[in-house]
């Protein structure tokens, strides 16, 4: 009996010993090349910063400059993820409304208006799933007013966009971003991802490129087209410039002459898209609109308040949210984020205003976690503004509950598989991250952040060093 004792405990000892120098060696490992990575020529002038947690205990293996804060790009969005589907839950579905004011005579003449009103969802005419389509989307309420009797509306089409503060941009966009479709605002009627699609007709290099289609017409909007036709092989270089309710769209920069590519740039007014597109498709059911298509904020504007709604008609639900949260991450769609933050905000804290929606979340991982509201420092739910200021081992720690949750298979679904590791990415101006989730070779999974400030030379260059580094977790 006593021999068995001592063969157990040289066992524990012995397995013990084995998983203390697996440890070890992954640490070294780690600790060398970020050496020869930090060293590298393109970052003398720039800041990098990487985090390692055993996925298993949250043992730290390895870290540097963790904590210190800095620009995320687009691996802010797991934080913005993981929050939501803590605080809203894996089925949260936004909801939006149809309904009618005023009164429906025998005549099927309604005197009244028809009311959208939404609660922020961004797939609402989204083509990523079934039931969000356009055309599904448009088709049923159309039918839905059919069936109700109406014929004929006296009033107006309103689509009620006021919710979330209207078509909102979040503080620290930049105006080259804002006008083109992954810096589209967040509405309260978010529509077709609040992105129009435009098709170029290329002239000779030099001259200007003519825009002859739009996917979608922009109701009171005028397109000034500055393009100009560059060189074969030059690719997309075209800008928008334009901001939430704007009625100007500047287009600047230039377009390759053999491209072949729709330039998708963002929506100033979905929701008055919406509202004209649903007017137009009741014409053409030969349910006739006396009045105008408009929007709850147009109407604020003249000091005139939307109606209150009489009947429901139909309430149309959004996807889950572990569905949404899929493609916010493996397309990464900015407004998907900027959705969910004021969602969060809104829910947690009756904040809808993007900046005092991430100090929510700041404080919600404080009491969670114990992080520090400094380490946290987002002022929006995608990354894009160059003003957020996060750290890898806050990043990494929020990255590290997450896999106790029960909604954690379908979030480690979301993301992306990059140089053969499950991670997210984030790119802006000189700004690179990943962070992830990976087993090593002894069967362990890691935990990780790396973020690259200010870094020299191109993007491909950095990325290819940044993986080098992030394949001694392998």
């Amino acid at each position: 009996m006593l021999k068995l004792k001592t063969y157990i405990l040289s066992f524990v000892v012995l397995f013990l010993c084995c998983n203390n120098l697996q440890a070890q060696s992954l640490k070294d490992q780690v600790s060398n090349a970020y050496r020869s990575f930090s060293s590298h020529e393109n970052i003398k002038n720039g800041i990098s910063s990487l985090t390692v947690l055993n996925g298993k205990t949250g043992e730290l293996i390895f870290s540097n400059n963790a904590s210190i804060g800095l620009p995320t790009a687009s691996t802010q969005k797991v934080i913005t993820a993981i929050t939501a589907l803590d605080i809203l839950g894996p089925d949260y579905k936004f909801k939006t409304t149809l309904s009618y004011s005023g009164e429906l005579d025998t005549t099927g003449t309604l005197n009244g208006d028809i009311i959208i009103t939404g609660t922020g969802d961004p797939t609402l005419g989204s083509e990523r799933y079934e039931g969000t389509r356009k055309n599904t989307v448009l088709d049923k309420w159309i039918s839905k007013i059919k069936t109700s009797g109406i014929q004929r509306i006296t009033g107006r089409i309103i689509v009620d966009d006021l919710f979330l503060n209207g078509n909102d941009i979040p503080s620290g966009w930049t105006w080259s971003d804002m006008g083109n479709y992954y810096g589209a605002g967040v509405s309260g009627v978010n529509w077709a991802e609040n992105k129009i699609g435009l098709t170029f007709k290329p002239g000779v290099i030099g001259a200007p490129a003519q825009l002859i289609a739009l996917t979608d017409s922009l109701p009171e909007v005028t397109i000034i087209n500055e393009v100009i036709t560059s060189s074969n092989g030059s690719g997309d270089n075209v800008y928008a410039y334009a901001a939430p309710y704007s009625q100007i769209i500047y287009l600047r920069g230039t377009h390759g002459k053999d491209l072949k590519k729709k330039i998708e740039i963002s929506d100033p007014n979905p929701a008055l898209t919406l509202a004209y597109q649903l007017r137009s498709g009741l014409n053409e059911q030969s349910i006739f609109v006396d009045s105008i298509a408009t929007t709850g904020k147009l109407l604020a504007n003249q000091h005139i308040l939307v109606p209150k709604s009489t009947t429901t008609l139909d309430t149309h639900e959004s996807p889950k949210l572990t569905q949404i949260v899929h493609w916010f991450n493996q397309k990464s769609i900015n407004l998907y984020g900027e959705a969910l933050l004021k969602s969060i905000g809104f829910l947690s804290g009756n904040q809808t205003n993007s900046d005092e929606a991430a100090k929510l979340i700041a404080k919600y991982w404080e009491q969670k976690l114990k992080i520090p509201t400094g380490e946290i420092r987002a002022v929006d739910g995608s990354g894009l503004s160059p003003q957020a200021r996060v750290t890898t081992m806050a990043m990494s720690k929020i990255m590290l509950y997450a896999q106790n949750r029960p909604w954690f298979t379908d979030f480690e679904k979301s993301l992306p598989t990059i140089n053969g590791m499950t991670m997210k990415s984030g790119t802006i101006g000189g700004v690179l991250g990943y962070t992830g989730y990976q087993k090593t070779k002894s069967g362990n999974t890691v935990v990780f952040t790396l973020l690259v400030n200010n870094y020299a030379g191109g993007a491909t260059t950095m990325r290819q060093e940044m993986f080098k580094l992030l394949n001694t977790l392998k």
